[in-house]
């Protein structure tokens, strides 16, 4: 039986167990998933536990997406673009990086029929998950402008969103995220400034900054849509699944907790 698994720090949130079970059961695959958590240090001994066939591939959450790319064997030219890690396998004993976040996004806009075209995007955040947001983003036409605490050139600070004008609205970090469900990284004035909000926070499925902004779009479709494609790699084929599918399932597993 194969072993897959989430690294993070925190995944008490995470339903990326019952997400890849699902897909294994539908497909038939012999496998098991699991969340491991684990602390920075010991990222080195997991990626050789992945290199001893003790596990056969990982999926990569916060906060390891950027770090983690320095233990790999390669790294696929779409990873290295972005610039982030999400996803990581083995192909001819070697251990390989690439990032589905970016196919989930991208996932994201077309589910919502989101046009981003020329639209003025501000991705909050600038981890991981934004790096491949705002290639998502730019890949579509967008102008981006990423808002961090502490901004780098070419980005703003939050202090400074609330004098843009706002036609999309993307949060990528976890602020907002179970347990802390009643946090929000902006003021209501700043929020219903914006055209649309999207989250990509999935649990809750609405966040504070969903609920003030009257917007449904959550990052449940990105969850979907990135396991999917993580699949594709951990399985060294195509997935003959509907993201539709998959949503649905989820929907109704988090409805019934």
């Amino acid at each position: 039986m194969k072993r897959y698994a989430l690294i993070g720090e925190k995944l008490g949130h995470s339903y990326s167990k019952i997400l890849h079970e699902k897909i294994f059961e539908t497909l038939k695959i012999d496998a098991v998933y699991e969340l491991k958590e684990c602390k920075k240090e010991e990222l080195k001994a997991v990626i050789e536990d992945l290199r001893n066939g003790i596990y056969s591939g990982y999926n990569v959450t916060i906060p390891y997406k950027k770090v983690i790319m320095n233990y790999l064997d390669e790294i696929t030219s779409k990873a290295k673009e972005i610039g982030s890690v999400n996803t990581i396998f083995l192909r001819n004993g070697k251990v390989v990086g690439t990032n589905t976040d970016y196919d989930g996004f991208l996932a994201e806009l077309s589910y919502f029929h989101l046009d981003v075209a020329r639209k003025k995007c501000f991705v909050l955040g600038s981890g991981g998950a934004s790096l491949a947001v705002c290639k998502a983003l730019k890949d579509k036409s967008a102008d981006v402008c990423v808002v961090s605490r502490t901004p780098q050139a070419g980005q703003i600070g939050y202090e400074e969103l609330c004098f843009q004008p706002i036609d999309i609205l993307i949060n990528t970090t976890p602020v907002g995220m179970y347990p802390s469900v009643e946090a929000c990284p902006l003021s209501e004035e700043t929020i219903l400034k914006a055209g649309d909000v999207v989250d990509i926070i999935f649990n809750p499925l609405q966040t504070r900054l969903l609920k003030i902004a009257h917007s449904e779009k959550n990052g449940l479709v990105m969850l979907a849509g990135q396991a999917l494609e993580a699949e594709k790699y951990f399985q060294n084929r195509e997935i003959p699944l509907e993201i539709e599918e998959l949503i649905l399932f989820l929907k109704k597993e988090i409805g019934g907790r």
